[in-house]
């Protein structure tokens, strides 16, 4: 197992924000988790991250406790709604910072980051500032930046939620793709129902504090609390 999450606990002035969240998360895949604002997302996956320290619990990354390991020692990359890009390097530049402190040969350096913005479809911006893109584009810089490092676990916290409706869905269809040509596991979370459904290998529901993952799609479909059924009674009740 690749990522393994145990009993994870961590309150905020004693209210209790996450409750004994356990999860497991193998290798190639992608579990996104349902869940509105404030029951606990973005919690568990800074804590995952490193970016908070839970009460109790455990996390384990290839069967090693990485709970006292900072965040810049545990190699998972958490992506927020907001691309936090450098304004003054290029797109190339910011894609490229990973392997530079890693002080890679500058011929590597060059070629995979060449590969990579050519998946992105970012050519025609090789050289243009964060100023100059859309929000698509400066969320797909954020994806490169992240990618080329080649991360075994990437957190997404509901990183399209800023973008219109089309730039969302193309957004969406190039992480699966890309994700699925790095063999990359990740952790997907969003408010939203079809979002949800699509990016998920398996999914789980996040109600209060409390984490429930599903053994296939269809139970997460017929579960009355997901609330997939009502979504489809409302479509089917506009006349045609």
């Amino acid at each position: 197992m690749l990522l393994r999450i145990e009993n994870i606990t961590k309150s905020f002035s004693n209210v209790e924000v996450l409750r004994n969240i356990t999860l497991m998360l193998q290798e190639h895949q992608t579990l996104s988790i349902l869940g509105k604002s404030g029951c606990g997302k973005t919690t568990l996956l800074k804590i995952i991250a490193g970016l908070l320290g839970q009460d109790n619990g455990d996390i384990f990354l290839n069967d090693s406790n990485i709970n006292m390991l900072p965040s810049a020692k545990r190699n998972i990359v958490y992506l927020s709604q907001e691309p936090l890009l450098f304004p003054h390097l290029t797109v190339q530049q910011n894609i490229a910072f990973g392997l530079r402190i890693r002080k890679l040969p500058e011929t590597t350096i060059r070629a995979k980051t060449h590969a990579l913005i050519e998946q992105l479809g970012l050519e025609a911006h090789y050289n243009h500032l964060p100023h100059t893109l859309s929000g698509g584009q400066k969320q797909r810089v954020n994806f490169g930046r992240a990618l080329i490092i080649n991360p075994p676990v990437l957190l997404l916290d509901e990183p399209f939620s800023n973008l219109d409706a089309q730039t969302r869905f193309e957004m969406q269809l190039l992480f699966k793709d890309i994700a699925a040509s790095y063999g990359m596991a990740s952790i997907f979370v969003s408010h939203d129902l079809k979002e949800t459904l699509l990016m998920g290998d398996t999914i789980g529901l996040m109600q209060e504090g409390c984490l429930q993952t599903f053994t296939d799609k269809n139970s997460f479909i017929t579960d009355s609390r997901t609330g997939v059924q009502r979504e489809l009674a409302f479509w089917k009740s506009l006349p045609s």
